[in-house]
């Protein structure tokens, strides 16, 4: 069965004077810039808010994907490219984590940043992802940084105001264009998808006639694609 394409990466597990859980760029142009060499050899541990600090609604786990467009993307290829570079539990943990990440309009290549509540992985077939389906606005070059952060900041806020129904959010690097995308966990939900969609048009202050389009999990495992066959709104 193939996983879900939206990125590919590669990694080592930190940990920060934070708590928030790092993954070690291996030398490759990797998304982290940190000189933090205190790594602890691959050991997880429950990752929880430090004293005195701002505690998020969910843990959410960074994760990053990169691979060579013309080498073809399967099930095996996509696990052993997509990392688990970070965890966080505060918004403390968040922004020191943040400030380390190199920002998505420097990404080369076809490189993708996720971040998804902990225990949720960025692939169709993941059970909280398996019946939904995500929102794809796609941006010309310059403004995936930008987008991204805000995207993320309304994410970590609370601003959708759909209870558990966000999954997580992916910013897709391309030669061409770059791609924002936000997954929720029931796509038959026309109600809920419909204020993903009206909270991300506010959120991001897109213009009036701005192009978004949705495509369930459903219909991506069918097509092997995560951004061909979309339906169309305005």
């Amino acid at each position: 069965m193939n996983q879900a394409r939206d990125g590919d990466r590669d990694a080592g597990d930190l940990e920060t004077s934070t708590g928030a859980r790092e993954e070690k760029s291996d030398g490759d142009g990797g998304p982290v810039n940190s000189n933090n060499n205190n790594f602890n050899n691959g050991r997880r541990k429950t990752i929880s808010p430090g004293a005195g600090e701002h505690p998020l609604q969910y843990n959410y786990t960074f994760w990053y994907s990169r691979r060579t467009p013309s080498r073809p993307a399967n099930t095996q290829s996509y696990e052993q490219n997509i990392r688990q570079i970070g965890t966080v539990a505060s918004v403390e943990q968040f922004w020191k984590f943040y400030s380390h990440l190199v920002r998505p309009g420097d990404l080369t290549g076809h490189s993708d940043f996720h971040l998804f509540k902990e225990g949720i992985k960025p692939m169709w077939e993941d059970e909280a992802n398996k019946n939904g389906g995500k929102w794809i606005i796609r941006l010309r070059k310059g403004l995936a940084s930008r987008f991204w952060e805000n995207i993320i900041l309304a994410m970590l806020g609370e601003q959708f105001m759909v209870g558990e129904e966000i999954c997580g959010v992916v910013v897709s690097i391309r030669f061409q264009e770059d791609i924002l995308s936000i997954w929720n966990k029931t796509a038959s939900d026309q109600v809920t998808t419909s204020r993903i969609r009206d909270t991300l048009r506010r959120v991001l202050n897109l213009p009036p006639n701005t192009i978004m389009e949705y495509k369930t999990h459903n219909d991506s495992l069918k097509d092997n694609s995560s951004f061909r066959n979309t339906k169309i709104t305005l």
